[in-house]
């Protein structure tokens, strides 16, 4: 049964944990309280790793993000990756834990991507089906994130916004916020950001992530941003980040950096930004 352990993390940065930046946080966090941690790279039997995590979670609040479960696919879930991802969160007992609104298996294939999904009423049966087993089994409130979207499909019935917030009214989740994504998908089909922003249930939202995108054009010319997670956030999403927290008070923050990582100097820059964003936040409210 799902129990009272909701997401807890606190109303400051954080950062996506990388093995190369362990003394470095250790010894000069900056204003970073919280880590992410992909749940993938947790489930072995031992090692450094988990040494290094178990060191870690006595210094920072933990966030494990998954990124394998399929929510969306439309066969059942894996019960053995749960069952190792149920061991992880036993063992770390970690402040949230997350999950994408995407898919990634079909007919016991993987595929190395988060593929998008129609927004349509056999949809959200599914994936609330989904999301009620996964919550029961861990016995927590899961997060689920709004995914980047490259296209719209035809078939859909409902808006993206209002289907996360049937799915958080129907489940108990919450929701994860990545602004960068909003950002993404906005520029890439063509809507308002902040419109997107307006429209979102932000009362369900218990944490926020930002991170750096690619920049290309299609095969018209027009504008195609990639969610690369390889670069700085750049400064539209600075500035749809402060309109989100206007618009729905501080949250834990996020800063996603997952390729051609950069020194740890650069990383806690970014994060004492997202610091200056909350405190912006905080003076208004």
């Amino acid at each position: 049964m799902l129990d009272s352990r909701a997401p807890s993390l606190p109303l400051k940065p954080g950062v996506g944990y990388k093995a190369a930046h362990f003394a470095a946080l250790r010894d000069d966090p900056g204003t970073v309280a919280w880590l992410e941690i992909h749940a993938e790279n947790y489930m072995g039997a031992g090692g450094r790793p988990l040494a290094q995590m178990r060191a870690l979670s006595e210094q920072f609040a933990i966030s494990v993000h998954g990124v394998g479960l399929s929510i969306g696919g439309e066969a059942p879930l894996d019960g053995d990756h749960i069952d190792r991802l149920k061991h992880l969160c036993d063992w770390l007992e970690p402040a949230s834990f997350s999950e994408h609104l995407a898919w990634s298996t079909h007919d016991g294939a993987f595929f190395n991507d988060l593929l998008p999904l129609p927004y349509t009423n056999a949809t959200l049966e599914r994936v609330a089906r989904h999301i009620d087993q996964l919550q029961d089994r861990l016995g927590r409130q899961m997060l689920l994130e709004n995914p980047s979207s490259y296209l719209a499909f035809d078939e859909s019935t409902w808006s993206e916004t209002d289907f996360m917030g049937e799915l958080a009214r129907r489940t108990g989740c919450g929701l994860l916020l990545d602004v960068n994504n909003v950002f993404v998908s906005a520029t890439n089909l063509g809507y308002d950001p902040r419109g997107y922003i307006d429209a979102f249930p932000l009362q369900a939202v218990a944490e926020i992530h930002l991170g750096g995108h690619d920049t290309d054009s299609d095969e018209r010319g027009a504008p195609l941003l990639i969610d690369s997670h390889g670069c700085a956030v750049a400064d539209p999403v600075w500035a749809l980040l402060a309109h989100t927290l206007k618009q729905g008070g501080p949250k834990p923050v996020l800063i996603e950096w997952d390729t051609d990582v950069p020194e740890w100097a650069v990383l806690r820059a970014e994060c004492a930004r997202a610091a200056a964003a909350l405190t912006d936040c905080a003076a208004t409210v």
